[in-house]
């Protein structure tokens, strides 16, 4: 796919905001300093607590699915011709199962897209990786009870088909086209001589490592949950002696490059738009429990009650705000504490995992302004009526 050029005269729009913007920002005023340096410590917290160990190893799988996952399995079970009941129920529980957070999906999303997966099927993908984890949901009914909790999944589960095949009706027509193009170009690779148990193995070990090296305590919510937290080295090592023997056996060294390439160029798609992601979002909000450019007790104070502008501003802060993984439920619980409402607590917690300013960047990237916006649109208007019909209810 040719780079997207822009215009001599966008890009000149572009260097006057700049501009425009380092001449009017007051750098020397104490909550603006303070704020360029929360930048700066959550892109630090994010590259010690998420990269290593989040992003690098769905990078390497987004490589591997790419270069070796037969792409028209990949139709078959996700494709836009797929019923859509086997189509949406794979892309949904594999994103649950996976439980990651709103950017180490993004790689996972962009190699299933890329390699012949249905827009719907491939979004339902991207929203419910972070959205439908199976502990956050279980401390979400520890710390804020049963109802709340059980809002929680059953929006979660809702959402991530609904938006699915919304994405699938609005864009259906350029969906086709894209496929149909794609196909034209992408050429299959040999897959040399392995059956498809040996592929799914290869994979399957990375996907098995991601999982269980980051796996959180529960906290007492699940003693298994926990039995399995205490064990997760020795369970991720297995994964990686696993991996090895699969590369060692199965696979040839032009194969190998081929997939390092891939990886390669994941992380020079990606990393860039996300790391400034990171950045700007910790401008504007900080990190947990530190103030930023925009003061907690504005986002506390605003939503409080279940108005219908709280609960749409409960979902658009979400909807910036990058939680890792299970961090929305202290940062909700604080909230909650100084006031929010039952109704904007879900529009948050519907919204903010899924989303996040730097996953609105890469995803842009991918998709395009105009269909990024239609995803972040839905997200955000649906998370608002179910955060509004929930207090109203409760």
């Amino acid at each position: 796919m040719a780079k997207k050029e822009y215009s001599p005269n966008t890009v000149l729009l572009f260097l006057v905001a700049s501009f425009t913007a380092v001449y009017l920002i007051p750098w020397d005023a104490p909550r603006v300093s303070k704020a360029i340096l929360e930048g700066f410590f959550m892109l630090g917290d994010y590259a010690r607590e998420h990269v290593l160990l989040c992003l690098v190893p769905a990078m390497f799988i987004a490589g591997a699915i790419g270069v070796f996952l037969n792409q028209q399995a990949v139709m078959k079970y996700l494709g836009p011709k797929a019923p859509k009941a086997l189509a949406y129920g794979v892309a949904s529980i594999s994103g649950a199962i996976l439980a990651v957070c709103s950017c180490t999906v993004l790689p996972l999303f962009k190699g299933i897209y890329k390699k012949g997966a249905g827009l719907g099927p491939a979004v339902s993908f991207l929203y419910s990786g972070p959205a439908i984890s199976i502990i956050a949901i279980t401390m979400s009914f520890k710390v804020f009870g049963w109802k709340l909790g059980l809002a929680r999944t059953i929006g979660a589960i809702v959402f991530a088909i609904v938006i699915g095949l919304l994405m699938h009706v609005i864009f259906r027509k350029e969906d086709e086209q894209r496929l149909a193009d794609e196909r034209l170009f992408k050429a299959p690779l040999d897959e040399g001589g392995r059956k498809l148990w040996q592929t799914a193995l290869y994979i399957g070990s990375m996907v098995g490592f991601l999982i269980f090296v980051n796996w959180a305590p529960s906290n007492g919510a699940s003693g298994f949950w926990d039995a399995v937290f205490r064990a997760k080295y020795a369970i991720s090592s297995a994964f990686i002696v696993l991996l090895a023997v699969s590369l060692v056996l199965w696979f040839k060294k032009h194969e190998l490059g081929e997939w390092l390439a891939a990886t390669r160029d994941f992380a020079l798609q990606i990393l860039p738009l996300l790391f400034g992601g990171v950045m700007v979002s910790g401008f504007l909000l900080g990190r947990p429990g530190h103030e930023a450019l925009i003061p907690g007790e504005w986002i506390a104070g605003i939503v409080g009650g279940n108005s219908l502008f709280a609960n749409f501003f409960a979902s658009v802060s979400g909807s910036l705000m990058y939680f890792a993984t299970l961090t929305e439920v202290p940062i909700l619980q604080g909230l909650l504490g100084a006031g929010m409402g039952q109704g904007p607590a879900l529009a948050l917690l519907l919204a903010g995992p899924s989303l996040s300013l730097p996953s609105m960047l890469v995803i842009g990237g991918e998709l395009g302004a105009k269909k990024t916006a239609v995803y972040v649109a839905l997200v955000v208007s649906l998370s608002t009526a179910a955060g509004y019909l929930f207090g109203f209810l409760v």
